[in-house]
C-alpha cells in the first residue's frame, strides 16, 4: 500500500495575513504536487514552473499574465499553465481567492501542447472541472490513489481533446476480454491493490483505454470495483468478530479511518455498528 503523503509545513489560518497553504506530493504517478492556498493579499510575481499548472478557484478570482497576455479565472473555470512559460498571479477581488492547483509531470500532457495552452489557458468546461475537484478530494485520502490515478487518466485525457480536438468520434467498442481480464487482476490483488499504470503496462494498453474498457463491460470504473470487494469482504470479517481496526488490514484498506469512510459512504452505517448489530 503507498504510504501516507507528505504535507509541508504550512502556516495556520491567521499566521500570515489571510493566508493558508497547503501542500504535499501524493503517491499517483503525474502528480508533481498538490497545492491548497487561500490568499487575500499575496500577489506571485513572473516566475515558472516545470510542470503542467492545473488551476481551479473555488473562492473570488485569480488574475494573471501569460505570455504577455491578461487572463483571469472566475470559479467556473480551469485554468491550464504550461511548464516554463512565464506567468504571475493575483488577486482578482478584494476578498481574495482561494485555490486547488495540480502540477503534473508530461506523463500527461507532452509538451507539444505548450502553444495551445499558451493560445487558451482558461477552459469553461463544466464537466473538466467537476473532475478535477473530485481527484482533488481522491488525493486528500491516503488509500484511494488507485481512484485518484483513474480519475487523473480521464482529466489528462479531456484536456488533450480540448488543446487538440478531435476530427472524429473516436468510439470504440469496449474491449470485454480486456475488461475480464482486469477484473481478474482486481480480484487477484484486492488487499494489496493494484497501481493503474502497471496494469495497464501488463495489458500493453493506454490506461484511458483500460479504464473505458472495463467501465464500458460492467458499468462501473475500476476503483469502485476494488472498493466494493474490500467492502464485502469487511463486512464478512466484522460479522465473524474481527475488530475494525483488525478488518481494515486483512481487507486492504488503509487504516481504519479509511475503512469507516467507504464503509458508512456504501454500508449506511460504520464499520463498529455493523459488527455490533450481529
Amino acid at each position: 500500500m503507498a504510504s501516507e503523503p507528505q504535507r509541508s509545513a504550512a502556516p495556520r489560518p491567521g499566521a500570515a495575513s489571510g493566508q493558508h497553504i497547503t501542500a504535499w506530493r501524493p503517491q499517483v504517478a503525474g502528480v508533481v504536487e498538490v497545492f491548497h492556498a487561500r490568499f487575500t493579499e499575496h500577489a506571485y510575481p513572473m516566475h515558472v514552473h516545470d510542470a503542467w499548472t492545473v488551476l481551479i478557484v473555488d473562492e473570488g478570482a485569480v488574475r494573471y499574465d501569460l505570455d504577455r497576455h491578461e487572463h483571469g479565472t472566475p470559479g467556473d473555470t480551469v485554468s491550464l499553465l504550461p511548464p516554463d512559460v512565464p506567468h504571475n498571479g493575483s488577486a482578482a477581488t478584494p476578498q481574495g481567492f482561494r485555490k486547488r492547483v495540480l502540477y503534473l509531470d508530461e506523463s500527461h500532457l507532452d509538451r507539444s501542447l505548450i502553444g495551445a495552452a499558451v493560445d487558451s489557458p482558461d477552459l469553461r468546461d463544466p464537466v473538466l472541472r467537476r473532475r478535477i475537484g473530485q481527484l482533488h478530494t481522491a488525493l486528500a485520502h491516503p488509500g484511494d490513489e488507485l481512484e485518484a490515478a483513474s480519475r487523473l487518466a480521464l482529466i489528462g485525457e479531456r484536456l488533450r481533446e480540448q488543446l487538440r480536438p478531435r476530427l472524429g468520434p473516436a468510439a470504440a467498442p469496449a474491449d470485454r476480454t480486456l475488461a475480464h481480464r482486469l477484473r481478474e487482476l482486481l480480484d487477484a490483488r484486492q488487499v494489496e491493490g493494484i497501481a493503474l499504470e502497471e496494469a495497464a503496462r501488463q495489458f500493453g494498453v493506454h490506461s484511458t483505454h483500460l479504464i473505458r474498457a472495463f467501465s464500458g463491460a460492467f458499468g462501473i470504473a475500476p476503483h469502485q470495483y476494488l472498493m466494493s470487494r474490500r467492502i464485502e469482504h469487511a463486512r464478512r470479517l466484522l460479522l465473524a468478530g474481527h475488530p475494525p481496526g483488525e478488518t481494515a488490514a486483512a481487507a486492504g484498506f488503509y487504516d481504519q479511518p479509511h475503512l469507516t469512510r467507504h464503509f458508512k459512504r456504501v454500508v449506511g452505517t460504520t464499520p463498529g455498528r455493523y459488527a455490533r448489530s450481529r
